[in-house]
């Protein structure tokens, strides 16, 4: 069982010196061509103690708990004040966020993470086939690497495994390993409350392909083919009553909730959705896989 007490002092301190480090790095985002990914979006509360406060297409999920919050995934660089803003329109503080996840390591959904950390003190963890790249700021990517970070580096507090399970008050979040789009691409299982009912909630990490080369030509990643498949074995299998993303876009937020819309979890109760979002990327598997 994870405790934040007992680690944290040390852990802040090492997070400090390495923030100092990474200070004078060179970070370039690659240009943002999609629009959505900056628009800003009215936060909106999904399920229970669950609530939505990412841009209109970069997901970003709040969770709340008695002993703090957790935030999943932070966009671009410059997502950090639109975050900060919509968890504060929703009656919270950026102050009370205690530990910082993703569900992927790629600027997208990184870009603002060492901000957050440094203005909250959060503790990141992550999956620890991502780690490396966390540290490097996507250097190492495998698909989106290059000479220079596309976000800033980062530490993190723990590593995290298939199935681990992250506490915070009463909240359990477990996260599933599905690697592929990265090498430590996640996705978070865990069930949260309103007054009338409980729901079962998977944010899925959709593992849609990134690269241009066939599998075969990734010396830097052998295994991205078989990772593929058991990811999109493994996505087929979970049951749950809500299911989300890492972007808005991949399951049809658009469709399923308008700004000023009331309090509906039933709209995100999308099982026929899922299924046919994970067919067509299993078509798309299968294609790359004929690609030599």
């Amino acid at each position: 069982m994870y405790r934040r007490k007992a680690f944290y002092p040390a852990l802040l301190i090492i997070a400090v010196l390495y923030s100092s480090f990474v200070t004078g790095q060179t970070v370039h985002e690659p240009p943002i061509t999609n629009n959505t990914w900056k628009q800003s979006y009215p936060p909106f509360r999904i399920a229970g103690n669950l609530y939505y406060v990412g841009t209109a297409d970069l997901a970003s999920y709040l969770i709340t708990t008695r002993e703090g919050n957790i935030l999943i995934n932070t966009g671009l660089a410059s997502s950090d004040t639109q975050i900060v803003n919509n968890i504060r329109a929703l009656g919270f503080s950026e102050r009370d966020l205690k530990i910082l996840l993703t569900t992927q390591a790629h600027y997208d959904h990184m870009g603002a993470m060492l901000k957050l950390k440094q203005l909250t003190g959060a503790l990141f963890m992550v999956d620890e086939q991502d780690a490396a790249v966390c540290r490097d700021g996507g250097k190492s990517d495998y698909a989106l690497g290059g000479s220079e970070s596309s976000y800033a580096p980062i530490e993190p507090d723990r590593l995290l495994h298939d199935k681990d399970t992250i506490r915070l008050g009463d909240m359990s979040v477990v996260l599933l390993h599905h690697p592929g789009h990265t090498k430590g691409s996640c996705s978070y299982i865990f069930t949260v409350s309103d007054e009338a009912k409980s729901y079962r909630v998977l944010i899925a990490n959709l593992p849609t392909i990134v690269t241009d080369h066939s599998f075969h030509a990734i010396p830097a990643y052998p295994g991205i083919a078989a990772d593929y498949a058991y990811t999109l074995n493994s996505l087929k299998s979970q049951q749950f009553d809500i299911w989300l993303a890492s972007h808005a876009s991949q399951f049809d937020l658009d469709k399923k909730h308008q700004p000023g819309d009331p309090y509906n979890p039933a709209a995100f109760m999308d099982r026929k959705g899922y299924d046919a979002a994970l067919k067509e990327l299993k078509s798309a598997y299968r294609k790359k896989l004929k690609q030599q």
